[in-house]
């Protein structure tokens, strides 16, 4: 599979800009003040389907010759990708199946039903989703869209990071979650080009800390029984993402759990939006590290705002 370029994700702008949502970007002075930065955030959150993977999902659809349309296309997911999918799948009119952990929160499998597809439950690990996956491909001739592993979704996730370097130029660093590594991939190609002096973190939990490990290891470590939250994170990086990651990651900055609800929280109350545990991981890491980002300019992907209202993780 061929590393994406700048151009791979211009293109991509260019084909998805519109179907998806142009996020605005929030600042808070009161976090500005607790953080002793300037934060900028891209709100994905208010991406569609609630979360920037439609990005990837859409220029990933649109990609797919007329031949590949018709035979529909499946993935395994655990809320977000799935949901993206189905909507992108729904637009260009064409069937969608989803293979998804019995465990999934119910807001997202509803959100994935109500946008069309077709929900098939498996166990609640890698190898179950990946043979309910080979069922449906083997019996539809579906075409796979992976949740990160793809060349077209991985162009459609920098188009974000492409989007917030180009409405506030200057920026000396951003921080960006990371599970499976497609977003953060793509912003660090994204930002190679627009930017080649900013500094990129990737940030996960420290009980899914398989990239940060990966990383120092020199290979990919994979994510085995991860216990956090952040459920959008509990993916292991791919040879594509890993590669891309490796050679152009300023760091990996984990964070534990506690931090991610406060940063949820703050989130929450003092920008009065709705963001989920995985999205609040990038905001963590910066109130982790105000000696990194003091008197600094920061950019913070928030990546989605799609909870479970009845089980939030803070009173």
């Amino acid at each position: 599979m061929p590393v994406p370029t700048f151009e791979d994700i211009r293109l991509a702008h260019d084909r998805i800009r519109h179907h998806v949502h142009h996020t605005g970007v929030l600042t808070s002075s009161a976090l500005n003040e607790m953080s002793l930065a300037s934060l900028y955030f891209k709100c994905e959150n208010f991406q569609k389907t609630g979360a920037f993977k439609f990005r990837g999902a859409m220029n990933a659809i649109l990609s797919l010759s007329d031949d590949e349309a018709r035979r529909g296309v499946a993935t395994h997911s655990s809320g977000n990708h799935g949901a993206a999918l189905a909507l992108a799948a729904r637009k260009r009119g064409i069937s969608c199946t989803a293979v998804v952990p019995r465990n999934a929160l119910r807001s997202k499998i509803e959100a994935m039903q109500a946008y069309g597809a077709t929900v098939i439950f498996c166990e609640p690990d890698l190898k179950s989703r990946e043979d309910g996956l080979k069922a449906v491909t083997d019996r539809t001739g579906a075409v796979f869209i992976h949740p990160y592993d793809n060349f077209y979704v991985i162009c459609g996730q920098g188009t974000a990071a492409k989007e917030l370097l180009e409405e506030v130029p200057g920026l000396d660093l951003l921080f960006v979650p990371v599970g499976g590594g497609g977003l953060l991939s793509g912003s660090l190609i994204a930002a190679k080009s627009l930017s080649p002096s900013l500094a990129v973190y990737g940030c996960e939990p420290a009980m899914a800390d398989d990239a940060c490990r990966s990383l120092k290891a020199g290979k990919i470590i994979p994510s085995v029984n991860p216990a956090t939250m952040a459920d959008g994170l509990l993916t292991s990086l791919s040879p594509l993402t890993f590669e891309i990651i490796r050679n152009h990651v300023k760091e990996i900055l984990t964070v534990s759990e506690e931090e991610i609800v406060a940063a949820m929280k703050l989130v929450w109350q003092r920008m009065k939006i709705i963001v989920e545990a995985s999205s609040a991981v990038a905001l963590a890491a910066v109130m982790a590290n105000k000696g990194l980002i003091r008197n600094k300019r920061a950019g913070i992907i928030l990546t989605g705002g799609n909870v479970n209202l009845s089980n939030l993780p803070f009173g």
